[in-house]
C-alpha cells in the first residue's frame, strides 16, 4: 500500500513538474527575413522608447552613453538598468540582430532566460519588427561604454526567472499593433507609439498584486511603481480640460495648461518626446485625447487630511 502511494505521488509530482516546465518555457521567435535597417528611424524609436531615461549612465549629461546603472525600485525588489551600449564585454556589442529582437519583443535573453518585466517588453511586443531592427541599427552607432552593472536586488521567490514565464502567460499580450481602419492615419500613428515603444500604460495604469496591469483601468493612473507618489490619470477622466494641442505642447516643453511643469520621471520622458517630430507629438496627443474616461484607483489621503480626520 505504501509503495503504491509513493508511486502515485511520484507520477503526480512528475506531471506537475512537466506542466510547470511547459508553462515557464521561453517563447520561440522565427528567424528574421532580409531587411535593410534604417538607423534614422531607429533614432526616432530610441526617443519615443525612452531608452536614455533608463539606460544612460546616471548623473552625466550625455543621453547616448548607455552604460546603465539606474536603480529602479519596485514592490518586488530593486532592479538596475543594464548596459546596452555597443561595448562587446559589458554591453550588447556581441548581440546579433535576432538576439536584440527577441529580447525587446519576447523578453528573452540571448542565453535563453526570461527578462524581468521591469523591462517593458509587454508594450514593445506590439511594435513592428522593422522598428526594433532599426533601433538596433541606431544603437550600434552610439559609443561603447565600459563597466558592468550590479546584480538586481530581488528576494525569493521573485528572483526565479523561470517563473516569469507564467507571468507572461497571464499578463503579456504579444500581438502586433493592428490599425483601426475607421480612424485616420494620424490617430493610428499615435495609438501605435503610445501602446508600443511609448509604453505609456506601463506607468499610467494601476497594477495588481502580481505586478500585471489592471486592464479595465488602463491609462487611469495609480501608485508610482517606484513608490514616489501617484501617477496621473491620462484618460478623459483625468485630463478632460486639456486639448490635443495642450497635450502636444506638454510633450514638447513639459508645461501644463495651468502653468505647472513636469517633474520626477515625467521630466525625463519630456526630454525624449521633445526630440520627436512635431507630427508624432500631435499624433500621440490626438490618440490620448480620444481615450474614454476611466475611473482610476483612489489616491491616498495626504498626511494633513489624515490628521484632520483624527481631530
Amino acid at each position: 500500500m505504501l509503495q503504491r502511494i509513493l508511486i502515485i505521488f511520484l507520477i503526480v509530482a512528475a506531471a506537475a513538474f512537466a506542466v510547470y516546465w511547459w508553462l515557464t518555457a521561453v517563447p520561440v521567435m522565427p528567424a528574421l527575413a532580409a531587411y535593410e535597417p534604417d538607423p534614422g528611424n531607429g533614432q526616432v524609436i530610441f526617443n519615443i522608447g525612452g531608452c536614455a531615461s533608463c539606460h544612460a549612465v546616471p548623473n552625466q549629461p550625455d543621453r547616448t552613453r548607455l552604460g546603465g546603472g539606474l536603480a529602479l525600485p519596485s514592490p518586488f525588489g530593486t532592479f538596475y538598468a543594464p548596459n546596452i551600449s555597443s561595448d562587446p564585454t559589458d554591453g550588447i556589442g556581441r548581440w546579433s540582430e535576432q538576439d536584440f529582437v527577441k529580447a525587446v519583443m519576447k523578453g528573452v535573453s540571448p542565453e535563453g532566460t526570461h527578462y524581468f518585466p521591469v523591462f517593458p517588453y509587454t508594450s514593445y511586443a506590439h511594435a513592428t519588427v522593422q522598428d526594433v531592427r532599426d533601433l538596433f541599427a541606431y544603437l550600434k552607432t552610439l559609443p561603447a561604454v565600459t563597466g558592468s552593472v550590479r546584480d538586481h536586488e530581488v528576494p525569493f521567490p521573485f528572483n526565479i526567472r523561470r517563473n516569469v514565464g507564467i507571468w507572461k502567460r497571464l499578463f503579456m499580450d504579444g500581438g502586433l499593433f493592428m490599425p483601426d481602419q475607421s480612424r485616420p492615419p494620424s490617430w493610428n500613428r499615435g495609438a501605435y507609439l503610445v501602446n508600443s515603444f511609448g509604453h505609456c500604460a506601463e506607468c499610467h495604469s494601476p497594477r495588481n498584486f502580481l505586478g500585471g496591469i489592471v486592464a479595465a483601468q488602463r491609462f487611469a493612473g495609480g501608485p508610482d511603481p517606484e513608490g514616489k507618489g501617484f501617477v496621473p490619470n491620462i484618460t478623459q477622466k483625468g485630463i478632460s480640460d486639456w486639448s490635443a494641442k495642450d497635450i502636444a505642447y506638454f510633450l514638447e516643453t513639459g508645461q501644463t495648461p495651468d502653468g505647472d511643469s513636469a517633474g520626477g520621471a515625467m521630466a525625463a520622458v519630456i526630454r525624449n518626446t521633445s526630440q520627436l517630430d512635431p507630427k508624432d507629438r500631435d499624433a500621440i496627443a490626438e490618440y490620448v485625447k480620444s481615450l474614454p474616461p476611466v475611473e482610476g484607483p483612489p489616491k491616498p489621503k495626504k498626511k494633513a487630511e489624515k490628521a484632520d480626520d483624527k481631530s
